[in-house]
């Protein structure tokens, strides 16, 4: 399995290349050359499995110049119980009428993000080695709150790497903010940008194409890799989740073998939605996916008209994650859908960056309402869905959960559509709980930001993962905050470069 460029076809590398790169050299992502297939008769037999060995079935189609001691030694490591809450790595909860909640944040730090971080360090070392790379990699990230903190914890004191995350000033939660701020490891460093995530985003994208840049690394035996979604591997470890959903239902005897789902999940750069289009085109049974979004909802109008235009009014939300106007792996899943089109996907993607603004074809508009349905609510309608929930089941979801909840609930008040439905349940309510309490209570409060994490606590029964706990007396260690200006020095300075 080799790895083409959605802006240049005819690049073909290995996926340990792609692994260590992050991003191809003219700026596109990495895609492999064919989606291989799962059969329903393997997808039976992955429920009989545990995680890991899910995990290693799914990565033995896309990993090809893996060794299998390579891949169980990054599966073993990965999904156990030293770094998750749960014997299953991720738990599917049996909501209301059909509707599962895959709950993915027993994890370190809280997150869905975990289910890929916690392997990522073992695929970029083991990659390394693979390829010859004798560099010092530098992991550069851009978050909106999860994927920071999951990064970091990932890759701290991991042996010839060190990782600097960018986050949005005031476009996280105090949880999310309080996480990366009080990061221990020598190896890590954290700073804020004073504007919002497509600022450090676009940040991150621009230091990793510059020549000037890259000469300069070159120079000080340094190479930069990424842990966001960009990378290929942080990507497939979520299709697994969605495999292993879909394994698990039958499994249980909730669905039988080939029977159809559909797939709801609350995104913003597009990646965890992308993870489950894959799973589908591998064999898993998908009648719909089914995309939410908050009041950012560029992807939202994009899937109804085909037009994507971030030409609009940036709303900071109770769901941060998702507050985000340029969703990267659309341009994967566009690739795709175009044919492979290299040139046509160079010409959109640059009118997003010269004019914030394309229309794709009407060919691609089919493809795309034949497979996604989209949906936004707004910050009223994400604590009312928390209440409801609350107040009707006894479950508590966090403000991103919510939002696929109501989204979910608008798509089959619209289509009547009753199939059984896996909703990605993305964070812990703890991470988020100002808002989460404010929607229990039905009113804010100005108790202190652990004061509400108890009173959660009380209301919901859920336990208070330690990891946040923790951190009630941790001290901070970064307090940076830069203008987006500033960002390609502070990278180099922080470099020695």
């Amino acid at each position: 399995m080799l790895y083409n460029s959605t802006r240049n076809s005819n690049v073909k590398v290995s996926s340990a290349e792609a692994i260590t790169q992050g991003i191809s050299t003219e700026g596109g992502l990495f895609v492999p050359e064919s989606i291989p297939e799962l059969t329903l008769d393997e997808i039976k037999a992955i429920g009989e499995m545990k995680y890991a060995d899910r995990a290693f079935y799914v990565f033995s189609k896309y990993l090809t110049d893996f060794t299998e001691a390579e891949i169980h030694y990054c599966t073993d490591n990965a999904y156990s119980t030293k770094n998750f809450e749960t014997e299953s790595i991720s738990e599917l909860a049996h909501l209301f009428d059909g509707t599962y909640m895959l709950e993915l944040w027993h994890g370190p730090t809280c997150a869905f993000k975990d289910m890929a971080l916690q392997i990522l360090p073992y695929f970029l070392t083991t990659s390394a080695k693979k390829i010859g790379l004798d560099k010092k990699i530098v992991i550069l990230v851009a978050t909106s709150g999860d994927t920071g903190k999951a990064a970091l914890e990932g890759f701290k004191d991991v042996e010839g790497t060190s990782i600097l995350v960018f986050y949005p000033e005031d476009g996280v939660s105090p949880m999310q903010k309080r996480q990366m701020k009080t990061q221990e490891g020598s190896n890590v460093g954290v700073c804020a940008i004073k504007g919002n995530f497509d600022d450090c985003q676009n940040g991150v994208k621009e230091i990793f194409t510059d020549n000037d840049v890259k000469k300069q690394l070159t120079e000080n035996g340094i190479v930069f890799s990424s842990a966001n979604s960009i990378n290929w591997g942080r990507l497939v470890p979520q299709i697994v989740y969605y495999v292993s959903a879909y394994a698990e239902l039958v499994k249980d005897g909730e669905i039988s073998l080939g029977d159809k789902i559909n797939i709801v999940v609350p995104t913003g750069n597009f990646g965890n939605i992308l993870a489950a289009y894959y799973a589908k085109h591998m064999g898993v049974p998908v009648n719909k996916l089914i995309c939410a979004s908050n009041i950012n909802n560029v992807l939202t109008d994009f899937i109804n008209t085909g037009v994507y235009d971030r030409n609009r009014q940036f709303y900071a939300t109770v769901s941060p994650s998702m507050d985000i106007l340029i969703s990267s792996n659309l341009e994967r899943l566009l690739y795709l859908m175009t044919g492979r089109d290299d040139a046509q996907i160079r010409e959109w993607f640059g009118k997003l960056a010269s004019e914030g603004r394309y229309e794709v074809t009407d060919d691609v508009k089919k493809k795309l309402t034949e497979e996604f349905c989209g949906g936004f609510c707004d910050d009223a309608e994400t604590k009312a869905t928390i209440h409801a929930v609350y107040e009707k089941y006894g479950y508590t979801c966090d403000t991103h959960t919510a939002v696929a909840v109501k989204v979910y609930n608008d798509y089959r008040e619209a289509t009547g559509d009753t199939t059984k439905t896996v909703i990605a349940s993305t964070a812990s309510p703890y991470k988020f709980s100002a808002a989460v309490l404010e929607a229990l209570e039905g009113k804010a409060s100005d108790i202190d930001e652990y004061a509400k994490v108890d009173r959660i606590a009380e209301l919901s029964k859920l336990d208070i993962p330690a990891a946040l706990a923790d951190l009630r007396n941790k001290p901070e260690r970064f307090n940076d905050a830069i203008e987006k200006a500033e960002q390609k020095q502070y990278v180099l300075n922080k470099l020695g470069v």
